[in-house]
């Protein structure tokens, strides 16, 4: 598996639903958000201080960003974080942007899985 650059972002983070149908609006541009609406229900990750109080919100949570950006032919990208994180017993919240993937784990994790990282033979930065 490829050694990966990751940035762990300052913000804390919120993982928030609604149910199927619903429609929420985006927060204020920042350096990760991610909307959802899936049949099933609508899920909205944001900035904790931007969680709707409407919402289902499981606050809480830092997000890693992969530093690089691979084609999709590219297997085991993040099977590479994912794995040293299940082996240090570090529940996740994963999801990808077209260029790149962000993994979140919750704060009291959050520096026990750098630590994983890093003995995985990553980088990571903040």
């Amino acid at each position: 598996m490829p050694a990966l650059t990751l940035a762990l972002l300052e913000e804390t983070y919120a993982i928030c639903r609604f149910p199927a149908g619903t429609r929420a609006a985006m927060p204020s541009p920042g350096p990760f958000s991610l909307l959802v609406q899936a049949v099933e229900e609508t899920t909205l990750v944001c900035p904790l201080g931007h969680a709707p109080a409407e919402a289902e919100i499981d606050a809480g949570w830092r997000c890693f960003r992969i530093a690089q950006s691979f084609d999709f032919g590219v297997p085991g990208i993040l099977a590479a974080v994912l794995d040293p994180l299940a082996k240090a017993g570090i529940g996740i919240f994963a999801t990808s942007t077209f260029s790149t993937d962000y993994v979140l784990v919750k704060v009291e994790d959050a520096e026990r899985a750098a630590e994983a990282l890093r003995a995985a033979g990553h980088r990571v930065m903040g």
